[in-house]
């Protein structure tokens, strides 16, 4: 059986074609970049490796590249897209509407339409995802896999809001996370790892990319995830604000004649590293622009790094510990400066890392930079929902 999974970032779309029967990956690519000036499709199959370089204003071109180089004569992995049996397709928010994975079909399409603002970077990309390759292969079944279903073990004092519980009722208002899939992935990889039972390990996992998220999985479940009722809450992202006063916002607006959606269009779009920078959301633009003495560029990164360890010792709190902290994703497994920021000064809990290891280049295995005293594992672990994505899917058909 072979699954495409499709997966659509912020700024990016990942892709995997799987064959189930030994979970091996038959093609692979990333569109880096998507709405961000040199963007990029990088694709591997049959032992191949190359590199479109196409501007990607949006994810609608991304995906049409992807389907054209999938079923490329001198480079594809596949004749015709017949000759995939089912595509999973990652989906960021699912509110309540969604707690498990479900089927593609004109409903959940439609529900799907009514929820696309509660993750107004990811949904819209993931719905244009849909509709494309349902186009394409509109005899295949496909399956939607949301962000959301991992966090839906939360207990109700960390997923709800201090509203009124009518309001909480009527419009499900609470905190739902994202990211669910690489937690999911990562926290059982370092189980696997230290050769320990899931049961037994307090987590933080630390999703650090263009959108990041930090989670505390507790006995292999989350208890509690930094990102809320949208992905624009908790840590500042590439574009994203992160935890801000709601009356700052509503300030602001009232200042510069802003719109409610304005507003929220501004928060996700137009803030975080690339706001407070001036410089890019892109973190290699940032250190790049850091070491060239710009200090702006340098205030995001440090902003970004002291929102992440606020965060880390949040959940060491709320577990009572933690024995391990995993770092992933395109800023967690590439940008050791990050790393080493969020890990000092954490004496208290008996963490420290190996600079040098910390240094390493990403090999695309997993790395422990624990250093040589730590009471607490620190590991790198390259994510890969894709595989959750394609597990569920299989398990839904």
């Amino acid at each position: 059986m072979k699954v495409l999974v499709i997966n659509s970032g912020s700024s990016s779309l990942k892709y995997q074609l799987i064959d189930m029967e030994t979970e091996s990956v038959i093609a692979k690519g990333n569109c880096e970049r998507i709405g961000i000036a040199d963007s990029k499709l990088t694709h591997s199959a049959n032992d191949k490796k190359i590199v479109i370089e196409k501007d990607m204003p949006d994810h609608n071109v991304a995906v049409a590249l992807v389907l054209e180089a999938l079923t490329n004569p001198e480079h594809g992995a596949v004749k015709t897209m017949d000759e995939i049996d089912a595509v999973g397709h990652r989906v960021v928010a699912s509110g309540e509407a969604f707690k498990k994975p479900t089927l593609v079909n004109d409903e959940t399409m439609a529900l799907m339409e009514e929820i696309k603002d509660l993750a107004p970077l990811h949904n819209p990309a993931a719905i244009i995802g849909v509709n494309a390759c349902r186009a394409a292969m509109p005899n295949t079944p496909m399956g939607l896999v949301f962000d959301t279903g991992f966090h839906f073990t939360m207990p109700d004092y960390a997923y709800m809001y201090a509203i009124d519980y009518t309001d909480y009722e009527k419009y499900k208002i609470r905190r739902y996370g994202a990211h669910g899939t690489s937690h999911k992935f990562v926290s059982q990889e370092a189980a696997k790892y230290l050769g320990k039972d899931p049961a037994e390990l307090k987590i933080v996992t630390c999703h650090l990319g263009n959108g990041s998220s930090i989670s505390a999985v507790n006995g292999g479940k989350c208890v509690d995830t930094s990102m809320g009722f949208t992905p624009l809450a908790g840590v500042p992202m590439g574009t994203r604000s992160g935890d801000i006063d709601f009356a700052a916002g509503e300030y602001l607006a009232k200042k510069t004649g802003m719109n409610v959606s304005q507003a929220l269009s501004y928060l996700n779009k137009s803030c975080g590293m690339l706001g407070v920078s001036g410089v890019s959301s892109d973190f290699r633009n940032l250190t790049a622009a850091r070491d060239e003495g710009n200090d702006r560029a340098r205030l995001a990164l440090d902003m970004f790094s002291y929102a992440c360890k606020k965060y880390v010792g949040a959940y060491a709190a709320a577990m009572d510990g933690v024995d391990c902290i995993v770092f992933t994703a395109g800023v967690g497994e590439n940008t050791p400066c990050v790393r080493k920021a969020i890990c000092e000064n954490m004496t208290y809990l008996g963490l420290s890392i190996d600079e040098e290891k910390n240094e390493e280049k990403n090999n695309g295995a997993i790395r422990d930079i624990t250093g040589k005293d730590s009471k607490v594992k620190v590991l790198i672990i390259p994510t890969n929902e894709e595989l959750v994505i394609a597990r569920e899917t299989v398990e839904l058909l």
